[in-house]
């Protein structure tokens, strides 16, 4: 399997072109994580009251038990204690609900920051690698044949441009025609 062009120019814009969908990756997992955190954080005052309310219904019921106490009247006296209590056992509940709705609110919001933007770019990338590996490992297969290699050497010679062609030799056409393996071979890779 061919992953990456031969040619130079072709090769660096290949790397540059991953390396480039890495760095967008590595970003958006960050802005992700970001919009996480701040989200997140929405939920303090939730954690807060949940807080308050299990102290506050801890020291209402600690309050509750010297009362029940109270000779003929401790019942009554114990009763709106305990429903204060309860009262701030709901209050602590309702914080803790609040700041679990923002903390899937946060994950679901994070996620999405993630994966939209990196599934757009692979829309993007993804078919042109897929596509190019698929070419360049189809012609490295012919490529391997020698008798092969002139269909490529034939098909650099009608699509370059005539400066690249020079570069391998003054007169590739006849050097081709003669057979000449090196410059063939040159042609082919070309």
């Amino acid at each position: 399997m061919k992953v990456y062009s031969q040619v130079g120019r072709q090769r660096f814009w290949q790397v540059f072109g991953d390396l480039l969908l890495v760095g967008w990756v590595y970003v958006c997992v960050q802005v992700g994580l970001l919009v996480f955190r701040i989200t997140n954080a929405l939920g303090a005052p939730g954690r807060k009251t949940a807080e308050a309310g299990d102290g506050l219904a801890e020291d209402l019921r600690r309050l509750s038990e010297p009362i029940g106490k109270v000779p003929a009247v401790g019942d009554e006296l114990r009763s709106p204690i305990d429903g204060a209590a309860a009262a701030a056992a709901r209050m602590a509940q309702a914080g803790r609900d609040q700041a679990h709705a923002v903390e899937q609110l946060a994950y679901v919001l994070a996620a999405v920051t993630i994966t939209l933007p990196i599934l757009f770019a692979l829309l993007i990338w993804l078919p042109r690698r897929i596509r190019f590996i698929r070419r360049a490992t189809a012609a490295q297969r012919f490529i391997d044949n020698a008798a092969d290699l002139d269909l490529f050497a034939l098909r650099a010679m009608a699509n370059q441009p005539m400066h690249k062609l020079a570069r391998i030799s003054d007169d590739p056409v006849a050097a081709w025609r003669e057979g000449d393996p090196t410059v063939i071979r040159q042609l082919a890779t070309l």
